[in-house]
This record gives structure tokens, sequence and C-alpha cells, in this order.
């Protein structure tokens, strides 16, 4: 790399990512029915995209670039979009009566799915039963909202699948095991928001109309796993990040030929999970669609194409931020992730701190940078994302599907001041007292 070239990375230069991220917050709220449509999505990439990479490779960055797409998106998309088809493959159905311990049983499973099958994943799998299991209660909005905290996001903490956030982190170096490290933190905050769910919904159960707790008692359908196939085809995923990379296969670094080996597995993985799973009941029960991830790819191509300048420039600048020390990285980094996406936010962070390793000369460094930097990072971008509606992508998905089953959830502002400040924000507090 061309140090001086670096250097001389202006900060305008990164006002496009800036862009890319407000659209992306502002959106959905403000013009929805517009952005609502994915080729409008795919435009607003493309039109922000395209003259950031014509002036990267006018300036002599075309490798930076190209390694942006070939070696951070295109693993990235590859890998979500294999969890999206393969979870997608698997239903669970049944109703079972609506207890507290019931439902703090669901979010307690959803916490563990969800590090190993993707926040999304283990989402998209619990959401309808746990509102078919409920159908018959008159309150239920607050266990959609511990739904989001816990399975939507904070459960996605313990492996580089759980959230887009440390997979990113995971291919800059931070080996598939490190993450367990995070397990105090993550057993720690999603214990203690079961221990209040548990709570909230035993005070409501208690105030719900005898007659709706009756009907419920009477309405009882067995809990039956379909697609049991498809956990075959998850296991080879996680087996592939965890092994097919370069601590186990120092050849990939080496020879181009195989540096997409861990891709290739895991697109064959998703193949097979397309093509033996029933068809009926992934694009009907489970109601499956291209969308999603399609919008996803989408996003993301703007994105990591915008955000290159801005990496290159808080790599560099490091040390004129002042944020220094791991409490400040997990408040910076879980501050933006409320609201921007917690992904390109942990990113940018993690470049933030590769500055700043250079000037600590650290030794203990994981993904080139310190390591208590990294669990800072991690836990601010996994667990702030559930701060917003827009924080992390299964947060609407999941407030979607409960409006479509007529659960009336509370507004973008309201769900803030509501929650998020009152129950989340506490426990993330005392989060960071604990572990950073």
């Amino acid at each position: 790399m061309n140090h001086g070239i670096v250097e001389s990375m202006p900060l305008w230069m990164s006002l496009p990512f800036l862009v890319m991220l407000l659209f992306i917050a502002v959106g959905p709220l403000l013009f929805n029915h517009w952005w609502e449509k994915n080729k409008n999505k795919l435009i607003v990439s493309l039109v922000l995209g395209i003259p950031v990479s014509i002036v990267l490779i006018l300036r002599g960055l075309q490798h930076e670039l190209m390694h942006q797409i070939l070696f951070d998106y295109i693993p990235f998309i590859i890998l979500l979009g294999a969890l999206f088809v393969i979870t997608g493959g698997i239903h669970l159905k049944g109703d079972i009566e609506a207890k507290p311990i019931t439902n703090t049983l669901f979010l307690a499973i959803g916490a563990v799915l969800a590090s190993f099958m993707g926040t999304t994943g283990a989402a998209m799998l619990l959401i309808r039963p746990l509102i078919r299991t409920n159908e018959e209660r008159k309150f239920k909005v607050h266990t959609i909202l511990f739904f989001i905290a816990i399975v939507a996001n904070a459960g996605g903490m313990l492996t580089p699948l759980g959230d887009p956030p440390l997979f990113l982190l995971y291919l800059r170096g931070a080996p598939f095991t490190w993450f367990f490290e995070l397990f105090w933190p993550w057993l720690f905050v999603n214990s203690t928001f079961l221990i209040l769910f548990f709570i909230t919904d035993s005070y409501y159960h208690a105030k719900e109309p005898i007659a709706a707790i009756a009907k419920d008692r009477s309405v009882r359908e067995p809990i039956r796993l379909e697609g049991k196939l498809n956990f075959v085809f998850l296991i080879g995923v996680i087996l592939s990040v965890a092994f097919l990379n370069q601590q186990f296969i120092p050849a990939i670094h080496d020879n181009h030929y195989f540096a997409f080996i861990r891709e290739g597995v895991i697109l064959t993985m998703a193949i097979l999970s397309l093509t033996t799973s029933n068809k009926t009941m992934r694009y009907v029960s489970n109601n499956f669609t291209w969308t999603p991830i399609i919008e996803v790819a989408f996003l993301f191509f703007g994105i990591f194409i915008t955000m290159v300048p801005a990496l290159i420039y808080l790599r560099e600048n490091a040390g004129s931020f002042g944020i220094d020390s791991p409490a400040l990285f997990y408040s910076a980094t879980g501050g933006l992730s409320a609201f921007l996406d917690n992904a390109p936010t942990a990113v940018s962070f993690h470049n933030l701190a590769l500055g700043m390793a250079n000037q600590l000369g650290s030794t203990n460094l994981v993904a080139g940078i310190p390591e208590i930097f990294l669990k800072a990072i991690s836990l601010g971008a996994v667990f702030f994302g559930a701060m917003t509606y827009i924080g992390n992508g299964p947060n609407f998905m999941v407030k979607a599907i409960a409006e479509e089953n007529k659960i009336e959830m509370p507004g973008f502002f309201a769900y803030i001041f509501k929650f998020s400040v009152v129950v989340l924000l506490p426990v993330y507090v005392l989060t960071q007292y604990l572990f950073l």
C-alpha cells in the first residue's frame, strides 16, 4: 500500500458512506413505500458506490476496493444467504399453553440457537410458533419486545454465525473459537433479560381474562419440527466457518485456487437444502421468499464500497478521535449500532482500533487489535442492535410479522423510550462495568 496515498484520503470521501447509512436508517420511516422496493435500494447503492469506486481507482486504491468486494462482501452475502436458505427449510409448528415458563423457555432456546443459526434464522424459526402459542392471550406485546432483544440480537454472540458484525470481524482475523470468550457477558445479558421477561410475563398472565386463559388451555397442538435434515446442512456451514480458513489451511492464504473453498462448501449446503426440503413447507408454511436476502445483497453492495474511504481514514487518523479505552469503544460502537446498521459500524471501529494498535504497541492482539477493544466492539455492536427497530435486520422483520398477526407494536420512538431506555440500556451499562 502506498502510505502517502492513504494519508491524503480526505474526510469528505466518507460522505457517500454516511448517506448510505442514513438511507437505511430513515428510509423505512420517511418514504417507506418507495424504499420497500429492492430495485430502489440497488439504485441508491449504485448511485453512491460507482463514483466512489471511480475515485478510488483514480487514486491507485483499486486493490483496497477489490479486497473489500472479493474477501468481505462476497463471503458475507454467501454466509447470510446460506443461513437464510437453510433455516427457511426448517418449520416449527404447534400450540401449547402460553404460561410464563413456556414463553421464557421459547426465548431461552432462541438465545442459544441465535449463535449457531444466526439471529435472523432463529427469529424467523421461532416468531410464528411463539405468536401462535400466545394467540389466545390478551397481553403479548411485551413478549415480542423481549423476543427482539434476546433472539434477534443478544443471543447471537457466541460464534461468527450469530450476527453479521461478528462474521465481518471473523473475516478480519478473529478465530472462530475466540467468540466463546464472550460467553460470560452473553450469559449475563440473556439471563437478566429472561428473568425480567419471566417477571413481566407473570404479571401480565395474572391480569389475563379468565376466558382467555381457559381458551388457551383448551387449544393444544403438540410441538413438531419439520425439515430436520437442514440441521445437517447447518452443521456443515458451522464446520466450514470454523475450519475452512487460514488458521487450519494455510494454502488458502497462499493459493488463489483455495481462497473460496469455504464459500464453495457453504453454497453447496444451501443448494442441498433447496433441493431436498419440502417445497410446500418452505414456501407455504414458512412463507419463504427471496426478497429479504436480495434486499441485504443490494444494500450491502453499496455499504461495502462506500465504506472503503471511511475505513482508510479511520485507520490513519485513529489518534485524533479520543476513543482510547474499552468503555469508549463499547459505548461508541453501541451508540451508532443502535441507529445505523451494526455490521459496518463494527468494521469502522475495528479499523479505528487498528490505528490505535500501532500507537499503543500492544502485544495481546486479536484480529490485529488489542483483544479488549475487539471484545468491546463485539459486545457493543451485537447488544445495542436491539435499541431500535433499525439497529439489526431481524428487528423490523419480527415487528412486521407481529403486526400481520394483529399485535399492536409500539412505534419507533415509543419502542425506544418505553422499552429500550427503560429495560435494555441499564443492563448494557451494567455489562460495561462488569466485563470491560
